[in-house]
Parts: C-alpha cells; structure tokens; sequence
C-alpha cells in the first residue's frame, strides 16, 4: 500500500514537473532567435480553402505567421481571435497570417470554422498524410518568420495577442533598420 502511495505521489510531482518544463519550453516563454541563427523555412506550397494556392515565397519582404490549427482545439478557439485582429491591424505594415487547418476528414469543419470566426487571412489544407500535420508537438503550434524567410520563434500552444503583437513588431522594426541603413550608405 505504501509503495503504491510512494509511486502516486511521484507520479504526480514527475507530471508537475513536465508541465512546469512544458510551459517554459514552449515558444510563449522564449525570445526571438538572433538573425544569425535563424534557419531558412523550407518552402511551403499549400491548397486554400478557397481553392487558390498559398505559398511561402511570395511572402518574402514580409513578417509571416504560419498558424497549424484544428477545429476541434480548444485552445485554438482562444487564440484565433487575437490573430484575426493582429492580421487587420499590422498586415498593413507588412505581416502576413497564413492558417493551417490540420483537420482529417474533410473541410466542412474547417469552413464553418472560417465562417463563425470570419477568418480574414488565407487557410491552407496540408496534404493527407503530410509530415506537416503530423510532426508537430501539437495544435496550435504557430512559426514566426522573418521578412528574410527564416524561423524566429516557434510557439507550442496557445498564445495571446499582446505576446505576438510584441514579436511581430519587433520583427517589423528589423526590418525597417534594415532598409534605413542600406539607403544610408
């Protein structure tokens, strides 16, 4: 009976304790890798909901959030809203959403989805089967990504809209000092 407690109880503390690594490991918790570590995102080239096709280079010159999400995700529910107001309010200073809806068994879901919610970016469907949809920690999982086209951060969960905001205009701004100094020379 003991031995039983023991093991509960260290159960307990060992979840306690990947929960606690969990959160702080995720991508709300980190920063912005330093530009010269940042890896080049592979090309992506996905099918739109709308039926037109998404692909990450045109996005070149633009701040990019590749959002990997799923109708049935609570947490994706919560996080949907603050990327719908971020997408309206800093696409026009050079950000670009792209959602991805990794749901299995067909797009009915996803559509409502769109439509309740009144998603104003792209949503992209990854191929059945694609590594895509099933190499990821799990859903949301967001990838920020530079006007260089290279990974800055990845976030695993839900993230408010104060946390990308801030990220988001950070990258905005790296980009504008870029431009500044190379007209200066």
């Amino acid at each position: 009976m003991r031995s039983r407690w023991i093991r509960y109880v260290m159960g307990v503390v060992a979840f306690a304790g990947v929960s606690w690594a969990w959160y702080f490991a995720t991508g709300r918790s980190g920063e912005i890798a330093p530009a010269a570590e940042r890896r080049v995102m592979p090309e992506l080239v996905m099918r739109q909901l709308d039926g037109g096709t998404w692909r990450m280079a045109e996005h070149r010159g633009q701040v990019v959030l590749v959002n990997y999400w799923a109708s049935w995700c609570g947490p994706c529910w919560e996080e949907t809203p603050g990327l719908i107001r971020l997408s309206k309010e800093l696409g026009p200073q050079g950000l670009a959403v792209v959602g991805v809806a990794v749901d299995e068994g067909g797009t009915a879901k996803v559509k409502k989805f769109v439509e309740e919610f009144r998603v104003p970016y792209p949503v992209a469907l990854p191929e059945p089967g694609s590594q895509m949809a099933y190499g990821m920690a799990g859903v949301p999982t967001t990838i920020l990504i530079d006007r260089m086209g290279r990974v800055a951060k990845t976030y695993v969960g839900a993230v408010r809209q104060d946390d990308f905001e801030k990220d988001v205009q950070e990258l905005l701004r790296e980009g504008e000092t870029k431009v500044v100094s190379s007209i200066g020379r």
